[in-house]
């Protein structure tokens, strides 16, 4: 499995449909935690978006999973870049391929 850093960019003036998502969203991220699919993930400080760190076994894969998101159902991603990450020191040191 290959470790994947992914970032949200917010749609602008989208603030209350990710409100009225959220829920589903984050519970579709806790179920993917407990599968072992997702290592963390979390907004940015200032709103506009969120990095969120994956395990998956390639890109695409997690491409075609990302799609699932209530967040990109709901149409309130505007953008979303894919990262292929090797955390060599850490907590998260121990999930790289």
């Amino acid at each position: 499995m290959t470790v994947f850093a992914v970032e949200y960019v917010y749609t602008a003036d989208a603030t209350e449909l990710r409100d009225e998502a959220r829920p589903a969203h984050r519970e579709w991220l806790a179920g993917l935690e407990s599968e072992g699919q997702l290592l963390a993930s979390g907004p940015y400080g200032d709103g506009e978006g969120a990095l969120l760190i994956f395990k998956a076994s390639s890109e695409s894969d997690l491409t075609e999973l990302l799609k699932q998101d209530p967040f990109a159902t709901a149409g309130v991603i505007a953008g979303i870049r894919t990262t292929e990450w090797k955390p060599i020191i850490g907590l998260l040191a121990s999930h790289a391929s």
